[in-house]
This record gives C-alpha cells, structure tokens and sequence, in this order.
C-alpha cells in the first residue's frame, strides 16, 4: 500500500530523480533520444525545487519515495505523475492520480485537465480522461513535446 504525503523543498531532489527515471524508463519511443536528453537534463535546483510549493506529492512505499503527483489549483490541472521503474504497474500511478482527483473535488473543482505524453494518453482514458488530438507542450526550457491535452469531469 502506497502511503501519500506532501513534498516539501527538501524533497525536490528525491522528486526530480524519479521524473527523471520514469522519463528514461517509459517514454523511449514515444519520443526521439534527443527529445528525451533535453526534458531530463538540468537538476532539481534549476526550478524542481519552485514546483514542491504547490499541492505536490510524494508517494511512499514502505517510508520510501516511489511515486510523484502535483495539482496546479489555479490552471486545475494535474501534472508530474511519475512512478520509479521498478515499481510501475503496482497501481501507484492509478492511486496518485485518484488521489489528486480527491484534492481537486475536495478544492472545488469540477474538471481537470492535463497534458498527456504519448506513452501515457492510454491509462488516463482508462481513468476516464477525454482527449485525442495531439498538441504542442511548450516546456519552460524551451522543449517542444507532443502530448494529447486532456479533460475529466469530477
């Protein structure tokens, strides 16, 4: 069972490693290698560490972080689910993001949105996200992905 908590600043490091795993581990593929070098390079202190002052989440498996989730209030949207490879298809994701979607209803929010990667527009249609058309997501470092802008109502 999956134990989730809020980050704090200290935990940014700890965050930035698992996207940057997850990343390398899930996404080969659905994106080019060069792609993939520029979305992890940097390190938590080049702007993780601002992300762990909004409703962002770690999940913990056994005390030890496994898993990311973040709900931006103010744009409703979720964002940052990221699993450690070796712990992906446990649920951890699914628990993080229906976690995330508690905070939401519990906030007031009505709908969310997100910007799906390719590799994982699938398992939030499973969880009743809608969106097919593949967009543009403009990274704050200039990184251009495609990703399939997506809606749930709650």
């Amino acid at each position: 069972m999956m134990e989730i908590k809020r980050a704090h600043p200290g935990d940014a490091q700890v965050a930035f490693d698992i996207r940057l795993r997850a990343i390398r581990h899930q996404c080969i593929g659905a994106y080019t290698e060069e792609q993939m070098l520029i979305w992890t390079k940097g390190a938590a202190e080049d702007g993780y560490c601002t992300l762990m002052e909004k409703h962002f989440y770690l999940g913990c498996v056994e005390g030890e972080p496994m898993a990311t989730g973040m709900l931006d209030l103010e744009h409703r949207e979720i964002g940052a689910i990221f699993v450690l490879p070796d712990f992906m298809q446990r649920g951890l994701g699914l628990q993080m993001l229906d976690f995330l979607e508690s905070v939401a209803r519990e906030s007031g929010l009505e709908k969310v949105s997100l910007d799906a990667t390719l590799n994982a527009a699938d398992f939030y249609r499973r969880s009743g996200y809608e969106g097919e058309q593949t967009a543009i997501y403009h990274s704050p470092s200039g990184l251009q992905l495609a990703c399939i802008p997506m809606v749930k109502r709650l």
